[in-house]
């Protein structure tokens, strides 16, 4: 990936402007375990190849009705597999519309646990490359799922995000706490500017379900500069 890239979480809400996706490099794409279904991911990705956006894959834990984004104890044969046909469910999509998945990244509570569990990096990475083949995979830098993606030969984008805040420790403040999400388009930009001066940031992330995401997304852009 050129650095940095801006991706954005998409396809987890009916109501996403298509402009979204066309200010992204990189759409990762809901495949059904936190949201979306054939229909949503056959829409997004129409919506990219319109705007010459890349496609990218969004897994998750199975937990729809907590959106991905609660703790699970889950089997890591079990986890593969999960991962494994979420992924291969956007890849047929995708080949349905003659677009090909060039990256994935796990979504929610998945994200955080394959960044310290050994096993469960592992398992993501396992099911990655069965369902998805030889992708880019975007986690956070410096983790057990870096490690994982270097022990299988697989190439792997360094993640920071651009529509969250941060602890002094730069760790993200929890959802559900003052400061956890930054709305404020400004500010987005400005954070997106120190990010990409990093060495350790290969792409940005916007989350399609941030208040006024389309506002922060035209903001980084515009901080970025043009589409890679």
């Amino acid at each position: 990936m050129p650095k940095p890239l801006l991706n954005v979480d998409g396809g987890e809400l009916e109501d996403e402007p298509e402009e979204l996706y066309a200010l992204a490099d990189v759409i990762h794409v809901a495949c059904g375990g936190h949201a979306g279904d054939a229909r949503s991911m056959a829409r997004v990705v129409a919506a990219c190849m319109r705007s010459a956006t890349r496609i990218g894959a969004h897994p998750s834990y199975e937990d729809r009705p907590g959106f991905g984004r609660r703790a699970q104890s889950v089997a890591p044969e079990a986890l593969a597999a999960s991962v494994a046909r979420q992924c291969a469910e956007l890849v047929a999509v995708a080949r349905e519309h003659g677009a090909e998945v060039v990256s994935v990244k796990p979504h929610g509570a998945l994200y955080h646990a394959a960044h310290v569990e050994e096993a469960t990096a592992r398992a993501c990475i396992e099911g990655i490359v069965r369902g998805a083949g030889a992708v880019i995979v975007v986690g956070p830098a410096g983790g057990a799922f870096e490690r994982a993606a270097h022990a299988a030969g697989v190439t792997y984008a360094r993640e920071a995000f651009a529509d969250r805040g941060v602890r002094a420790d730069g760790s993200l403040v929890p959802r559900g706490e003052p400061g956890a999400l930054v709305t404020d388009p400004d500010a987005a930009a400005a954070r997106a500017r120190e990010l990409a001066a990093r060495d350790d940031v290969d792409t940005l992330c916007i989350h399609g379900d941030t208040p006024g995401a389309l506002a922060v997304a035209r903001a980084v852009r515009a901080a970025l500069g043009p589409k890679a």
